[in-house]
């Protein structure tokens, strides 16, 4: 039974803190939950960044919720307003707006050893008041890309007089035609937006290339109308089509391409940018870190649009930024009225303050182990009750959404017994939280990871802390359920006798099923539960949707 006094607060009402508010209700049976959102509106990353031509990298069968799939996306790769539009319709079909406070920013959560609860300090951000509120449970949905990256190393950012932004608080009312537009930076984002504002001929963009981009096809192709009425209608096409999305990108991961293979690769993603870009940035445009080091850049239009005379690349590197354009380290001045930022994210600081036992702070316990560290990239030591989604070490190159749903189901496993009464908090150790992350680093330590700077390592060149050096189908093994010894437990009596009567029920079962086999009837047992069974498929699979 779930007591009804207990409460959970989710921080995020993104893709992560939506499908948490989900499992709770679908899962648990749970509704005594607040999700915090500091924005007006759901949807995360799919609300903020509304820059034009923005989609999801991987196919969007497998970035959609499990529970949830959807048969009539128009393509493979979803764009941000159907990605949106499909998260907005998921919070009104489970009923999740009223338990969303908007517009309240989370400042502090603080933990209260002596009631086994936290102190949330929250703040309305149209007005600035503040208020403050309790939570048993924080589950943590802001993600490791939560606070966008001004390049403020350039001399003069905040001189310019023109309108300059970061592309993901790309503002909706910006008209860009007949504007001279700088870009500065070339990755994931400013990829998918250079060919679309640079369609319109009468915007003239210069982008500013620091470090080139490895580029790999990855073409939005259209579902036709027969295959959205196969994924509509046939059972199990939809599942079938994501399990091989999901093969696709976990194979090369499984299996490791020796190193003859990377060799071909590298020379083959050669020729497609040198193919593709004009022959004039030829010279800059191969990088010279090893694939995989940084995030490898789906080619949507951008080595395309380089062809286009309002757009030119830039490689001299930028000197300073003065009130009307940029000048580059070659003394050159380009003015501009725009300055849009494409310069990524901050990831290796936690953007609230969050402190449990002893003092200790999300923030001072990356710091103490030189950046980002959790157990599973989920729980921190001396911080109880307290659950990451998409935390240190969770990055993939593939659904971002299939690694939070296997978070989501552990953390169930873990909130559960706090829910209902029988625990009071659960802590993770630091023994075996280190052990993990040893072997974490020393798996990235061979890696490619370690050959180039990146926002995913502390500094740029420090402690690797983003990515997870495994295939995703080792996350979901490792994270199918939790190892309890590896959690102190409080107020626990009553689940520790749970779990041993749990325990012992099972061992009988078994017993008693070896003893049927001995006696000759088992296998007469076991046949009928497998026909039984195989019967009930057979019926839905074909039954009449």
């Amino acid at each position: 039974m779930i007591d009804p006094q207990r409460r959970v607060a989710i921080i995020g009402a993104g893709v992560g803190g939506l499908s948490q508010a989900i499992a709770l209700k679908t899962k648990l049976g749970f509704h005594n939950f607040t999700i915090f959102e500091k924005a007006s509106e759901v949807g995360g990353v799919w609300r903020a960044n509304t820059y034009p031509g923005c989609s999801s990298d991987v196919q969007i069968h497998w970035y959609s919720l499990s529970t949830d799939l959807y048969p009539y996306w128009n393509k493979s790769h979803g764009l941000q307003p159907e990605i949106q539009a499909y998260w907005v319709k998921l919070s009104k079909k489970y009923d999740l707006y009223p338990h969303i406070a908007f517009n309240t920013k989370v400042l502090s959560a603080e933990w209260d050893n002596a009631k086994q609860q936290y102190t949330l300090t929250t703040e309305d951000v149209l007005s600035g008041e503040r208020m403050t509120s309790v939570a048993h449970i924080v589950i943590s949905a802001v993600g490791i890309l939560e606070i966008p990256k001004i390049p403020y190393e350039i001399p003069g950012v905040q001189k310019f007089q023109g309108t300059a932004f970061h592309s993901a608080q790309w503002p909706g009312s910006m008209n860009l035609q007949n504007k001279r537009v700088a870009v500065i930076g070339n990755a994931s984002s400013g990829a998918q937006f250079v060919p679309a504002i640079s369609e319109d001929p009468s915007v003239k963009v210069v982008n500013f290339i620091r470090t080139p981009t490895w580029f790999n096809t990855r073409p939005h192709v259209p579902y036709s109308d027969k295959e959205k009425w196969i994924f509509a209608n046939i059972p199990l096409s939809m599942w079938l089509h994501r399990a091989w999305i999901m093969f696709w990108f976990d194979f090369p991961l499984l299996f490791p391409p020796s190193a003859k293979t990377l060799k071909k690769r590298r020379e083959a993603m050669t020729k497609y940018i040198l193919d593709k870009a004009p022959s004039k940035y030829h010279a800059h445009m191969i990088p010279d870190y090893p694939l995989g080091c940084k995030r490898t850049v789906a080619n949507s239009g951008f080595l395309d649009s380089l062809h286009r005379p309002n757009l030119t690349l830039n490689f001299d590197g930028i000197a300073e930024i003065v009130e009307h354009g940029i000048v580059t380290k070659t003394g050159e001045l380009f003015p501009f009225d725009v300055i849009v930022y494409a310069t990524g994210f901050i990831g290796e600081r936690y953007p609230m303050h969050v402190q449990g036992l002893n003092g200790v702070t999300i923030q001072g316990y990356y710091d103490a182990h030189d950046g980002p560290t959790a157990y599973f990239g989920t729980a921190i030591p001396d911080i109880p009750n307290f659950y990451l989604l998409v935390g240190p070490n969770t990055g993939t190159s593939t659904s971002t959404l299939f690694v939070e749903e296997v978070q989501i189901g552990y953390i169930l496993q873990l909130v559960q017994p706090v829910l209902n009464g029988s625990v009071s908090s659960f802590t993770v150790k630091d023994a075996p939280t280190d052990a993990y992350n040893v072997k974490v680093q020393e798996r990235i330590s061979r890696s490619v990871f370690v050959h180039c700077s990146s926002w995913a390592r502390t500094n740029g060149t420090g402690k690797v802390f983003n990515p997870f050096p495994w295939a995703v189908t080792l996350w979901w093994w490792w994270l199918r359920k939790p190892n309890w010894a590896h959690f102190v437990a409080v107020g626990a009596e009553k689940w520790v006798w749970a779990s041993r009567i749990k325990a012992v029920k099972g061992c009988s079962a078994v017993l008693l099923l070896s003893w049927l086999c001995i006696r000759g009837s088992g296998w007469l047992i076991l046949h009928n539960t497998v026909k039984k069974y195989m019967n009930k498929l057979i019926l839905r699979l074909f039954e009449t949707p």
